[in-house]
């Protein structure tokens, strides 16, 4: 048995700067979060579970271990961490600032399961994946690794509401909003044209980007994909010869959240890559829940998709959850001066097929 709830008031603990004890195989850990905690009398922490990729900053994490860069390694200290060590450790942005550390060693892990369970959900909350082992901490919230297995379960998600909404692509559209109980995002579908059961439509996964979006960033390409999108889908059902599906996924940065986005932003800013810059924040470079955009498409009733996608990844993610992915479309825009290297590391570290 699990409780979903439960991640969610963890959630919502680790936002907040509280405690939680995160049970497991192996053992339970008691975490006080390094980026949003705040000092509690009688906390002692003479351990602190990081990242594998800032172990190896940290020069801490053998080379297996740091190839899964979100994997967790508990580091022991000379001396008791603060929170504003554990910050600086944390927060690879400050390492020009705090080029000194330690000394630390690298500690065995009993109870791997809660610490993999808490990584993930430091992502979820979107905080920096780090936390203070807290003797003595008051404990907001308790969660399982099995309790996350069931928070993520893609079938707690159900159409909550659907209206018909003209959008500038295309007058005949109608959106449809999905929510899980115990999760705040709602993702939304946006069905161009009308839907027909025999033929395939155009589909899209666009996860959301703020700065893309909305803001016009030129750093990537997804303002100009999701509109390029929507009047690809429009000319389909332009005179009742197609019809389109864009998926607007409430999974800002690829799943890491937008505050840890924009922290990559400032490790792009000092040279390193869109992969590389994830990975010293100790986040994976694809975070994304495929699982979920495959329960989108079940309950609108569709069952084979022409995806519009640059990336084979994204096209064996969907086929491993159930989804008949008949072709591929290419969708491919010009670079711009500001988001050619972000293409070409598409292009050359994640296999995206950019001509």
């Amino acid at each position: 048995m699990n409780d979903a709830r439960a991640v969610a008031r963890a959630l919502d603990a680790l936002r907040h700067g509280w405690a939680i004890r995160v049970h497991g195989d192996g053992g339970a850990l008691d975490l006080l979060p390094a980026e949003t905690g705040f000092a509690q009398p009688g906390l002692y922490a003479a351990r602190l579970l990081i990242s594998a990729a800032r172990a190896a900053t940290l020069k801490l994490a053998n080379q297996r271990d740091a190839a899964v860069p979100e994997a967790p390694v508990i580091i022991h200290g000379a001396e008791p961490f603060s929170l504003n060590t554990a910050r600086a450790l944390a927060d690879p942005a400050r390492d020009l600032a705090n080029p000194l550390r330690g000394p630390f060693r690298a500690e065995a892990m009993e109870a791997r399961e809660a610490a993999v369970a808490a990584m993930e959900m430091a992502r979820l909350a979107g905080i920096l994946p780090a936390f203070l082992i807290a003797s003595g901490a008051e404990i907001a919230a308790e969660v399982s690794a099995s309790d996350l297995a069931g928070f993520k379960d893609p079938l707690n998600l159900t159409i909550q509401a659907r209206a018909r909404l003209p959008v500038d692509a295309c007058e005949e559209a109608q959106i449809v909003a999905f929510r899980a109980r115990d999760d705040l995002r709602e993702h939304v579908a946006l069905v161009i044209g009308e839907q027909r059961g025999d033929r395939a439509p155009l589909v899209r996964l666009h996860s959301e980007c703020l700065t893309g979006d909305i803001l016009g960033s030129l750093k990537c390409d997804c303002g100009p994909q999701l509109d390029a999108a929507l009047r690809a889908m429009a000319a389909e059902a332009r005179d009742n010869e197609g019809w389109g599906v864009l998926l607007y996924l409430r999974q800002e940065g690829r799943g890491i959240g937008l505050i840890n986005k924009l922290r990559a932003y400032e490790l792009q800013d000092q040279g390193f890559d869109t992969v590389d810059a994830n990975e010293r924040l100790g986040l994976p470079s694809e975070a994304r829940d495929f699982p979920v955009a495959a329960r989108m498409l079940e309950l609108l009733g569709v069952e084979r998709v022409r995806l519009m996608t640059n990336n084979p990844a994204k096209v064996a993610a969907l086929q491993a959850v159930g989804v008949d992915v008949i072709e591929r479309v290419a969708h491919q825009l010009p670079a711009n001066p500001h988001n050619a290297r972000y293409l070409a590391t598409k292009r050359d570290r994640t296999g995206h097929i950019l001509k």
